[in-house]
């Protein structure tokens, strides 16, 4: 366990970023759950939702330092791929 105060601090600090960034990457792990469900239950419209939905938590995630920006647009591409096919 610390012993001085700035380490006492430090690690009050890192609680904290652990648990938001904890949240972060759930929220987006959901979000990418529910569309590949979606996309699996052959439902062209919920996907299409749940793709605006996932584009928009990725960007977010990209922001905060939960993705890199390459991964990011390959799950984008990735996902708006099996969207088109879904759709035809």
């Amino acid at each position: 366990m610390a012993n001085h105060f700035s380490a006492l601090k430090r690690a009050r600090q890192t609680e904290r970023r652990t648990a938001r960034n904890r949240a972060n990457r759930s929220r987006l792990r959901s979000s990418l759950r529910a569309i590949r469900e979606s996309l699996a239950k052959g439902d062209e419209q919920a996907a299409a939702q749940a793709y605006r939905q996932t584009v928009s938590v990725l960007d977010k995630a990209i922001q905060k330092g939960i993705l890199h920006e390459n991964t990011a647009s390959r799950y984008k591409s990735r996902l708006s791929a099996r969207l088109a096919r879904l759709a035809k």
